[in-house]
């Protein structure tokens, strides 16, 4: 329990420290994260069943070589990428969202040197380096978040592609 006390305090510390902003990079990783997550149980749990499906209803028809065959095949791997690629634009905008409220964040510390610097003067350094770490912490809050989410996003991407590439190939193309 003492454990979870220290964690929720370094945790309010480090936003006391950095600014509001990083309220909304927290914001946009949980949810960059929350929907990377959801992209995994799709690929492992439901896609499989989706694939299944497609392939008994391609097999169980009669006619596979015609071009309305082609196109109802067509038809049905175009409805299966679009359901894995469901929610990447929005991951990838999230990761791109994270740096750019970061420097949110610097802009709103160096509001706050300047401010510090027109009421104080320039020989209150211990203000003035307030305003700094608050400048600095969430642009690099943002930046460790977008680099989170870039690694796990370009392997979600890479399996989506592999499953999709592996739905045709299961199609015979005759």
């Amino acid at each position: 329990m003492n454990y979870l006390i220290g964690l929720f305090e370094s945790v309010r510390d480090f936003i006391a420290t950095g600014g509001d902003v990083l309220y909304f990079v927290a914001a946009a990783l949980f949810l960059m994260w929350m929907l990377m997550i959801e992209r995994y149980w799709y690929l492992i749990s439901v896609f499989p069943k989706v694939k299944k499906d497609i392939i008994a209803k391609w097999d169980a028809r009669e006619d596979t070589t015609s071009w309305y065959a082609h196109r109802i095949r067509d038809a049905w791997i175009s409805q299966a990428s679009d359901a894995l690629d469901a929610r990447m634009l929005i991951i990838r905008t999230l990761i791109a969202m994270c740096p750019l409220i970061g420097l949110l964040g610097t802009v709103t510390g160096m509001i706050s040197v300047f401010e510090t610097m027109a009421t104080q003067g320039t020989s209150n350094a211990r203000l003035m380096a307030g305003g700094i770490s608050m400048a600095t912490i969430p642009t690099m809050a943002g930046m460790v978040a977008a680099l989170s989410g870039l690694f796990i996003s370009s392997r979600l991407e890479a399996k989506v592609k592999l499953a999709r590439e592996g739905l045709v190939d299961s199609l015979p193309h005759h």
